[in-house]
């Protein structure tokens, strides 16, 4: 590896989305810091190119000067951590406002000319703690580091992601899926490589300075338009039934019990905003990136899950 090569410290580099932001650093010859709190969560991030090219750096995420060592020299950083739900020590507060916020001054005071933030689109009209946090923490960053970068993306889809995967192992199961308030939410849902190459392009634009940019792909749907859709990948005649916010919400309160919920309260309330792109905002073509369509994806990994087996995936 060239010595000279750029260094950029990626926090939250070992979950879906953070892995294909390392990959993208990757291939630009970059070494990438992968801050993780355990450095063995990053063994599957090293595999995606040269040896020491990709470097688990292990953080304290409560300890400044942890987090300090993983921003020195770097050119870039990228901070792509967000909770779907709370748990223990896990809490929306942290993960999405004091702790990005930190690692935006951080950056600052470290001389790293870059710093990207991804947030959540649409999170300044929702009224989920979710948003209302996500929100809070991209004010709170760009007060910290008024250069600082934020990405808004909608409903990120490919391999590994929580929301068809999650719907296409429960359709294995269950004969029917609630419909949320109707299943009448609107997304706009992007590819999770898109995403992925706007963090790359922002982290090494300098005209993406202080701006927020809303990630979205070229297509717009309604929640059961993007569950009709699921049906069609795997071939399953799944009921869907429409349920209301209020039964929702009691349905939440039950299944947040569990250790990870398919469903809580906060979730109910974030289906009650649309996922959608504001248009004063600059979005992937801003960002030089053709937004790519979910036709093309999604046959490419849902076929596990198409009833009576893979076999019959070209049927």
């Amino acid at each position: 590896m060239n010595a000279s090569a750029p260094i950029v410290t990626v926090f939250g580099g070992t979950g879906f989305l953070g892995r294909s932001i390392v990959a993208g650093f990757a291939a630009l010859g970059c070494t990438v810091r992968v801050a993780t709190r355990l450095a063995q969560n990053a063994g599957a991030c090293r595999v995606v190119r040269g040896v020491g090219q990709i470097v688990p750096f292990e953080v304290n995420y409560s300890d400044e000067a942890s987090l300090r060592r993983a921003l020195q020299g770097a050119d870039f950083a990228v901070y792509s951590i967000g909770l779907l739900f709370e748990r223990g020590k896990n809490k929306f507060e942290t993960a999405h406002i004091s702790q990005p916020a930190t690692i935006a001054r951080l950056c600052r005071e470290e001389n790293v000319p870059r710093f990207v933030h991804i947030s959540a689109m649409a999170c300044d009209k929702g009224t989920s703690r979710y948003a209302r946090t996500k929100r809070a923490g991209e004010e709170a960053i760009l007060s910290a580091n008024p250069s600082a970068t934020i990405l808004r993306p909608s409903l990120i889809f490919g391999p590994g992601d929580g929301f068809f995967n999650m719907f296409g192992e429960m359709m294995r199961f269950f004969p029917a899926l609630p419909l949320i308030g109707g299943g009448h939410t609107k997304f706009q849902p992007v590819y999770v490589e898109d995403v992925a190459a706007a963090a790359v392009r922002a982290a090494t634009n300098a005209d993406a300075a202080g701006k927020i940019y809303d990630l979205a792909g070229p297509q717009v749907f309604t929640m059961k338009e993007l569950l009709e859709r699921l049906k069609y990948e795997t071939k399953r005649n799944t009921f869907l039934v429409s349920l209301p916010f209020a039964l929702a919400t009691v349905d939440a309160h039950i299944l947040n019990l569990l250790p990870k919920p398919p469903l809580t309260p906060d979730q109910v309330e974030s289906l009650k905003t649309d996922n959608l792109p504001d248009p004063s905002h600059p979005g992937l073509a801003a960002l030089g990136i053709e937004a790519t369509s979910v036709d093309g994806i999604l046959p490419t990994y849902l076929n596990r899950f198409i009833a009576g087996g893979e076999r019959n995936a070209v049927a």
